[in-house]
């Protein structure tokens, strides 16, 4: 049985999503449809790349993704369909298949949309299911599509560095309103070095300790911890950080602007300084 997993930014305001459900149970008899996220802030590449990232590392090989991003950033005549970790993803040409994979060396196609239908979600979806349907009867790949030489790159949003501290952005904000930085362990230890730390959001606020649960301090305290993700993460015990500390996530807006990172204000960035 396929797995095919859904992620995209249209909420659950209108009919849109049980539609393309269906239209995948009528492509793909029997599959079986998981959603990720239909929660992902508008046009919020970055924000998309942290979701999709950590959700897609514990779904099995040859599970199909398929990401409704900003599919209609411009009018195009085709779609993406890479292979990256032994799965699939498909998205619309748009930079976020090379966010996710972190430019990695992968293998990516063309898939040309119908010029005779209209390009809308369900013929995107109909050119994506048409593609599986080839992968699980054997088609080899290349028949699949055209190699894609030429695919929109950007890259991903990485924390700023120095010899004494690593400043990251705010990328999500869960249910919780728990705030999750774009700082891994890794880059925090590789940056650390051993030595001490304080951890710096909205000028006065500061953290000098790392938890391992939200238990850890009393409820109503603030906390920073490595997520399941592997993503720093400012909480508050049963509270919510963002909402209590003003913090925000990098926005659409930015996206748009040359040097958005310039643009970034203290609410939406976390400076830890070693010592």
């Amino acid at each position: 049985m396929s797995i095919i997993t859904l992620t995209s930014d249209i909420g659950y305001q209108d009919y849109l999503v049980g539609a393309i459900k269906g239209q995948l149970w009528q492509d793909c008899p029997g599959c079986h449809v998981a959603d990720i996220t239909h929660h992902i802030s508008p046009f919020n590449l970055p924000q998309a790349t942290y979701i999709c990232k950590s959700a897609f590392a514990w779904y099995p090989p040859a599970t199909f993704h398929i990401v409704l991003i900003n599919l209609f950033d411009r009018k195009a005549d085709h779609v993406l369909l890479a292979e990256w970790n032994g799965q699939y993803i498909g998205c619309a040409d748009n930079g976020l298949i090379s966010m996710i994979t972190g430019g990695q060396a992968i293998k990516v196609l063309k898939l040309q949309l119908d010029s005779t239908k209209p390009k809308n979600t369900f013929t995107i979806i109909q050119r994506f299911t048409q593609a599986l349907k080839g992968i699980q009867n054997g088609q080899p790949w290349e028949q699949l599509g055209t190699p894609a030489t030429d695919v929109t790159i950007k890259n991903n949003l990485q924390p700023l560095t120095g010899d004494d501290y690593i400043e990251g952005q705010i990328i999500h904000i869960d249910n919780f309103e728990n705030v999750v930085v774009n700082i891994t362990r890794q880059q925090f230890e590789e940056q650390r070095r051993q030595r001490k730390f304080k951890i710096f959001f909205r000028r006065d606020e500061v953290i000098n300790q790392l938890s391992e649960t939200y238990a850890d301090v009393a409820e109503g305290q603030k906390l920073a911890l490595f997520n399941a993700a592997g993503y720093l993460e400012i909480a508050i015990n049963k509270g919510n950080a963002a909402g209590l500390f003003g913090l925000q996530s990098f926005g659409r807006d930015q996206l748009t602007q040359s040097g958005g990172y310039q643009h970034l204000s203290f609410y939406q960035t976390v400076r830890i300084i070693f010592e």
